[in-house]
């Protein structure tokens, strides 16, 4: 065991820790503060679309008319997979829809015309140029994957993306197979808006570290979004629209918070990793989630949602607020989304997150390579395999 006396300073988790500079996005979680790009994301959320909000993160300002006729046009002609790609997805028909989606975006690394474009350091911009077009290409696909796997799973044929529909539309579209209410592909469009970049988060982080190593795009969201799946970063919509299941009434929210309390188990959408005030994210899906529900015939999961947030104030001192998953998980279940397809749709809104991380590191790269302090024996005697006891 190394010496106790020469410890360096471990910071669990590296929170609070500081590895690289970014552009991408600011949080102040102090306040409930998010920028994009320098952009506070009230004002991103009511006004743009996401396909919008991609450009400003792809390409570092927002689009004119003309650049996001462009940039529409070239998400609109990437929404198709290749025949093999669906091939793949029915092969693995069985798994879950993170694993889908993770197994389907490595594999179209076979396909993509930039495949062969390789890292110059004397020379890194067609590489970065490379990128970004196959960044675009995959936030395109990234719902045709989602949607023929659930498709094919449920005994369907795959719906082809429409290409008068927005990304939201379309998605919803693909899914369900009929065009959608304007309204609904709205709250699905904000959603995508609203986590669609988030700093230094367990997925982005893994992608940074995948594509500080020099390998390509496709690994690097291969490895975001493995690392999404894990429950305590993509699952708490999910665990919400659970729970409000659990639950199933309003009257009952109370002495189901009581049990849980007691048992010392977490009240799921609450808390983040960084703020210490509500999720900034959170309120431009509270009202949404309240319409939808009176739209829906079904005000009782808006009323259990209310409720649970009002008693979870206790816990404000502590700076555990309401966050965006809070939400997200009733507008899904209200839209008839099936569980397992929660936090495929928060990897659908993120792909220009990961892309523009990615971007990132590739342009001013060091290999990210942490420490781990040892403390375990230390010059412990070799014992050969035949005296050993």
């Amino acid at each position: 065991m190394q010496g106790l006396e020469n410890r360096p300073q471990i910071v669990e988790g590296l929170k609070g820790v500081y590895f690289a500079t970014s552009e991408a996005s600011f949080i102040d979680g102090e306040i409930g503060k998010l920028l994009y790009r320098g952009y506070n994301i009230h004002d991103v959320a009511e006004n743009t679309t996401f396909e919008e909000t991609a450009y400003l993160l792809l390409k570092g300002r927002l689009p004119n008319k003309v650049e996001l006729a462009a940039f529409d046009a070239e998400l609109k002609a990437n929404r198709q997979l290749p025949p093999e790609i669906i091939e793949v997805i029915r092969q693995v028909q069985k798994a879950h829809p993170m694993d889908v989606l993770r197994t389907a975006i490595s594999g179209l690394s076979a396909f993509d015309p930039d495949t062969e474009v390789r890292f110059d350091r004397n020379n890194p911009q067609p590489y970065l140029d490379a990128t970004l077009r196959k960044g675009i290409r995959l936030t395109a696909k990234a719902p045709t994957i989602i949607t023929a796997h659930h498709r094919i799973r449920t005994g369907q044929a795959p719906v082809a993306p429409q290409s008068d529909l927005s990304h939201a539309a379309n998605f919803l579209y693909m899914l369900f197979g009929e065009t959608p209410d304007p309204e609904d592909a709205r709250l699905i469009d904000v959603d995508f808006v609203l986590h669609a970049e988030h700093g230094s988060n367990a997925s982005a982080f893994a992608a940074r570290v995948t594509a500080a190593t020099q390998a390509d795009l496709h690994c690097a969201i291969t490895s975001g979004i493995g690392t999404l799946k894990g429950p305590w970063h993509g699952g708490a919509a999910e665990a919400v629209s659970k729970m409000c299941e659990e639950i199933g009434d309003p009257d009952r929210v109370e002495s189901y918070l009581e049990e849980q309390l007691a048992l010392k188990e977490r009240i799921m959408g609450f808390g983040h990793r960084v703020y210490r005030a509500e999720d900034p994210r959170a309120r431009h899906l509270r009202e949404r989630a309240r319409e939808l529900g009176l739209k829906k015939g079904q005000p009782k999961w808006f009323q259990m949602l209310q409720i649970i947030e009002q008693k979870m104030q206790r816990y404000q001192s502590r700076g555990i607020f309401v966050n965006v998953d809070f939400y997200a998980g009733a507008i899904y279940h209200l839209l008839n989304v099936p569980d397992d397809l929660f936090v495929p749709i928060f990897a659908m809104g993120r792909v220009p997150g990961w892309v523009l991380q990615c971007l990132e590191q590739y342009a001013n790269n060091d290999l990210i390579r942490p420490l781990t302090f040892y403390t375990g024996p230390m010059d412990v005697p070799f014992v050969p395999l035949d005296q050993r006891r």
